[in-house]
């Protein structure tokens, strides 16, 4: 089968690998019909992570079941099925308590929690941006999907991932109906979590991010665009509140955060949310965060490729915030989600800037990394169907 395989820094390259094959009674094989380029692939991409070469990325997938395992019971050949990011047992502790994103059993080193299909430190799985998957325990981790799901994929793909993500921050900033809610980042998480918040009722979402494209999207769902290049976010929120700041907000940018100079600084949003989150308020961290940044000496300091970020916790503590950080337990969300999406309230496609055959990955990757005019989110089709610029 074909596949995007990871070859060393910025180097992606499309090559034949073994064919996915069942490997445990509980596994299914899917035919990848849907799989996206994701924000946190980039960080592997530009070799800031410990990933290795010759493995294939894509952790955003989705496609239709083409084998079963012999103690598969639900999951049938033939359904269309969207596979959460992480990979989960469904009887550990951690999954147990819904906590799908820290699974014990997984994740093969003890010292750890949580898997994911081809990502940094997250066990030895392959990614999705291949022709075939191989996907543990199918009856828990696959979400079926209905009967428009072969002409609803970039809706439903969705759910993989950015979705469930940008609904997890602001689970963790308890956005409430009625809110004002500031999201930094307007990359694909950064917009399904202003899209979460106005889905949820939010009376105001701000948007901060410095690419201009993005912030249209922004501005086109109803959210409010904050320019970083031209305006202080948090003068913006204080301003427009009275000066009292935003009742909650997202980070969902991660640790290579950086300023519309191109200069790093891994505390520069969680910094400018304590600024501009009231007193008493909650902030919700989906940005990837890790403990160790290969490339972080040279971009930013000693203490930054460690994981140490300098953040202002004194004003954080002097106001009373509170902070919830950590990757998505996406089975938590994803049923609910689909059923938006299923109903028409909710079409997180649009993000999607372009459709794009598996053979065209390698270029993505290079358009998608310089954050080049226009592509905001890409889509491949392993097995065809790839058809371009979409917006």
């Amino acid at each position: 089968m074909k596949a995007a395989v990871y070859e060393g820094p910025r180097t992606v390259k499309v090559k034949d690998v073994p064919d996915a094959k069942i490997e445990h009674p509980c596994d299914i094989i899917v035919k990848v019909t849907t799989t996206n380029i994701c924000g946190s692939d980039l960080h592997m991409y530009e070799g800031r992570t410990s990933f290795e070469s010759g493995r294939t990325l894509g952790h955003e997938n989705m496609g239709q079941v083409v084998e079963v395992g012999p103690a598969v019971r639900k999951v049938q050949v033939g359904e269309y099925v969207v596979l959460p990011f992480n990979i989960a047992c469904g009887f550990c502790k951690q999954c147990e308590q819904g906590l799908t994103n820290y699974c014990l059993t997984m994740q093969p080193e003890p010292a750890l929690a949580g898997a994911a299909y081809g990502f940094a430190d997250m066990g030895p799985y392959q990614g999705g941006q291949a022709e075939l998957l191989r996907v543990p325990y199918g009856d828990f981790n696959a979400l079926r999907l209905g009967e428009d799901a072969a002409e609803r994929q970039t809706d439903y793909v969705m759910l993989a991932d950015i979705f469930p993500t940008g609904y997890h921050a602001t689970e963790m900033a308890h956005v409430k109906p009625g809110d004002q809610t500031i999201v930094f980042g307007a990359g694909p998480v950064g917009l399904m979590a202003a899209y979460s918040a106005l889905l949820k009722g939010a009376g105001r979402v701000w948007v901060a991010d410095h690419q201009p494209d993005r912030l249209r999207m922004a501005e086109e769902i109803g959210a409010i665009a904050i320019n970083t290049a031209e305006q202080d976010p948090a003068e913006v929120v204080k301003e427009a509140t009275l000066g009292l700041g935003a009742d909650n907000g997202c980070e969902c940018v991660g640790y290579q955060a950086h300023d519309p100079q191109g200069h790093e600084d891994a505390g520069l949003t969680l910094n400018g949310l304590i600024d501009s989150v009231r007193f008493t308020g909650d902030i919700g961290v989906v940005g990837v965060f890790l403990p160790q940044d290969p490339g972080g000496a040279e971009a930013q300091g000693e203490l930054e490729a460690q994981g140490k970020v300098p953040i202002d916790f004194g004003m954080m503590w002097f106001k009373g915030q509170r902070m919830g950080t950590g990757q998505a337990p996406v089975k938590k969300y994803n049923r609910a989600l689909r059923d938006l999406i299923a109903g028409g309230k909710a079409k997180p496609s649009f993000v999607v800037s372009h459709e794009l055959g598996l053979d065209e990955a390698p270029a993505a990757y290079e358009h998608f990394d310089a954050r080049d005019e226009g592509w905001t989110k890409v889509v491949l089709h392993p097995n065809g169907h790839g058809n371009g610029h979409k917006r």
